[in-house]
């Protein structure tokens, strides 16, 4: 999936540390929600 600047987020919905599921739409109008992903942070490249 593709997005440019100004399309909307897809649902994401994870596990808290806390053991409950938070999903993205939860913050929608609330707060700003920064997503960083780092794909090979846990590979011996």
């Amino acid at each position: 999936m593709i997005l440019k600047v100004g399309d909307r987020a897809p649902e994401i919905e994870l596990d808290c540390h806390l053991g409950y599921r938070v999903r993205l739409s939860d913050f929608r109008g609330h707060c700003n929600i920064v997503l960083a992903f780092f794909p090979l942070a846990w590979t011996p490249v």
